[in-house]
This record gives structure tokens, C-alpha cells and sequence, in this order.
């Protein structure tokens, strides 16, 4: 799941890594939110409250929604050129290396809201948070071809419109299969990150910014089998 790439995948890996990381995914964008009031995931929403504050001249809040937008663009970033480092010395596990590197963080992320409560800063977790949504995003890209896409819904969500109306406008028999097939991995990835969203919310009820340790022990699990895998990779 972790190791091969692009048209070396299956649709099944591709679908089973979409399942986990839009859960992931789903799970720290709500519980940030409801904890903090920031989407660490949703850059579009992020954006367009930049826009709103400037326009009222709260430029502080527009900084803030700003910081968190350019925090996913380093965690991308810095997640691709990790991965580009990896691939230079070819190494068969850097993928998971990436996203160990996320679970660490959002470990860290956890320990610290879930010991400082209420007197945690809301906007430096979030920034941290959103930095991990760059990460996983850039990660889950880069393996798959982006074909797998985790940390939003909006694309996702056009491409299941679009592949419904191929479908339906009659696109020819030997393209259905593939176009089923691309249905069905953006359909889990929303209906995962759906599923996370709410284990994210009720999870932040039950344990406060703890919650965060929990996602990461779900990447610590999906990365495992993969760390000690130092092989060439081909």
C-alpha cells in the first residue's frame, strides 16, 4: 500500500489507503474545528474567510486563516521534497517515512492540547494540524498518481459528478469499468472522511485534544509494517 506507485497500484490498494487517510483526515478537521474554530483541512474555506476578514478590515483574523493556509503549503512542501530525497536514494519506504513523520506530529499535537486544555493556543494547533493535512496530502498525491486525494471533498466531489454523467451519457463499454472504478474511490474517500469527521467529534467530546493521539496511532498502524522495509525500491 505504501511501497508501489502510480499504474504499479491496484484499484484495491488505491481504495483501501483512501478509506484510511480520509478517515484520518476527516477526524482532525472536525475535531480542530470544534475545538479551536479552524479547518485544518478545507484551504478553500480558509481562503474565503481571508477574504472576509480583510474585506472588514479585521487583518489579524485574516492573518491567522492565512497562517494556516501557508502551514498545509509547507507541510506539502516539505512532505515532497522528503519523498524526493527518499526516491533519490531510492528507498522502498519513504512513503511511510512521510506519513510517520504526520503521525509524530500529530502525537505531539495531542500530548500537548490534552495536557494544556482551554489554555492550549487554538491557533498554533491549528496551524500544526493543517501543516500534517499538507503532509498527508502531499503523500497520499505523490504515491498514487493523484488519483488519491484525502484531505478535501470539492474536487472529489466534481469527479463524482462528472463520472456519473458519463456513465448515464452512455461513454463507451470498455471505459465504464475504469470510470466504476474511480467512482468507487471517490465515493469511500467521502464517505471515510465523513465517518472520520464524526469519530473526530465525538472522540474530542470523550477526550479533549487527546483525540489527536488516537489518528495518530491509526497512521502508526497503517505505516508499521512498511518502516523496516529498506529495499531498493524498483
Amino acid at each position: 500500500m505504501l511501497v508501489h506507485e502510480g499504474d504499479s497500484r491496484t484499484s484495491k490498494i488505491d481504495l483501501l489507503l483512501a478509506a484510511v487517510l480520509a478517515f484520518v483526515a476527516g477526524g482532525v478537521n472536525s475535531a480542530g474545528f470544534l475545538a479551536f474554530g479552524y479547518f485544518s483541512a478545507n484551504m478553500t474555506g480558509n481562503v474565503s474567510m481571508i477574504s472576509d476578514h480583510m474585506s472588514i478590515r479585521e487583518f489579524s483574523a485574516a492573518l491567522a486563516f492565512l497562517m494556516i493556509v501557508v502551514m498545509f503549503v509547507l507541510g506539502a512542501f516539505s512532505a515532497s521534497l522528503f519523498i524526493e530525497i527518499g526516491k533519490q536514494r531510492r528507498l522502498a519506504n519513504i512513503y511511510a517515512l512521510t506519513l510517520l513523520s504526520e503521525a509524530a506530529l500529530l502525537l505531539a499535537v495531542g500530548l500537548y492540547a490534552g495536557s494544556a486544555g482551554p489554555a492550549a493556543n487554538g491557533i498554533t494547533i491549528a496551524g500544526l494540524l493543517s501543516f500534517t493535512m499538507g503532509i498527508q496530502n502531499a503523500a497520499s498525491t505523490r504515491i498514487s498518481g493523484s488519483r488519491v486525494r484525502t484531505t478535501h471533498v470539492s474536487g472529489i466531489a466534481t469527479d463524482i459528478g462528472v463520472g456519473l454523467a458519463l456513465l448515464i451519457g452512455g461513454k463507451a463499454a470498455p471505459e465504464r469499468p475504469q470510470i466504476v472504478r474511480r467512482l468507487t474511490l471517490h465515493a469511500a474517500t467521502v464517505l471515510f472522511f465523513l465517518l472520520g469527521g464524526v469519530a473526530g467529534v465525538l472522540g474530542y467530546k470523550a477526550a479533549g485534544g487527546s483525540v489527536f493521539c488516537a489518528f495518530s496511532v491509526i497512521l502508526l498502524a497503517l505505516c508499521a509494517r512498511y518502516i523496516r522495509r529498506t529495499a531498493i525500491a524498483r
